[in-house]
């Protein structure tokens, strides 16, 4: 069933891959773009249309067209200028405003904090990926600390930025019930989380790695089961 809503969602890594993917399956119309050839190229028979975009390109910007949009969506997860450069063009356009992160380069140091701020102001709504809510389990999973992210979390509730969070469902290592509702004791201390999801963990980009040479940390590992899929959305009370 078709949705009347478009959107465009800029910035086709596996983020940006994975909110067109959710967002086709779901009935609507999506675009999306990518300064990358290779990227844009992989998404064209999921995606509504595809445009290789590079936003910091002014007239590349105006010729998308972002006003015939009802929501953008900027998933650029490698340069913090791009995004600001995306989000600030959309919403003087008057467009909603999406920023798709996982969190991680947040910290109040400088130059970062001052560029986020800016990028903060022309936000409507972030969307934030917690993969794990256990400090040491979270490093052995990414190789890094959650505690920026869950700062982060914080900070945009203190400014009253909205907020879904996002969390992915990897069996025998985020299905754990007591870190679930670790994770649900967190979520409840911030202010403006508007949707909680659950992403079951899928195996259909492991053939890239293999196509690289590179050992895929999570080889062996299937998906969630139906079960254990509907335990973690009942504890995190969440709306998908």
């Amino acid at each position: 069933m078709k949705n009347n809503k478009q959107f465009a969602v800029i910035g086709l890594g596996r983020f940006g891959r994975a909110v067109v993917e959710t967002l086709v399956a779901s009935g609507y119309d999506v675009m999306g773009c990518d300064k990358n050839m290779e990227a844009v190229k992989q998404m064209e028979h999921i995606a509504t249309d595809v445009m290789q975009l590079d936003v910091m390109n002014e007239d590349a910007m105006q010729y998308i067209g972002l006003n015939n949009f009802d929501v953008v969506i900027v998933a650029i997860g490698e340069s913090l200028e791009a995004s600001i450069m995306a989000t600030m063009y959309a919403k003087e356009k008057g467009v909603n405003t999406c920023l798709d992160t996982s969190g991680n380069p947040f910290t109040v140091e400088e130059p970062f904090f001052g560029k986020f701020n800016e990028l903060m102001k022309y936000t409507d709504l972030f969307m934030l990926d917690i993969k794990h809510i256990d400090d040491e389990e979270h490093k052995k999973l990414t190789g890094q600390t959650n505690k920026n992210i869950l700062d982060m979390a914080q900070y945009l509730s203190k400014n009253g930025k909205k907020m879904w969070i996002r969390h992915v469902l990897v069996p025998g290592i985020t299905t754990d019930e007591r870190y679930l509702k670790q994770l649900r004791e967190f979520i409840d201390t911030l202010k403006t989380v508007d949707r909680v999801e659950v992403l079951p963990y899928h195996t259909l980009g492991v053939f890239k790695w293999k196509e690289l040479g590179i050992p895929y940390q999570l080889d062996g590992v299937e998906p969630p089961t139906k079960e254990q899929i509907e335990c973690a959305k009942r504890i995190l009370n969440c709306q998908n």
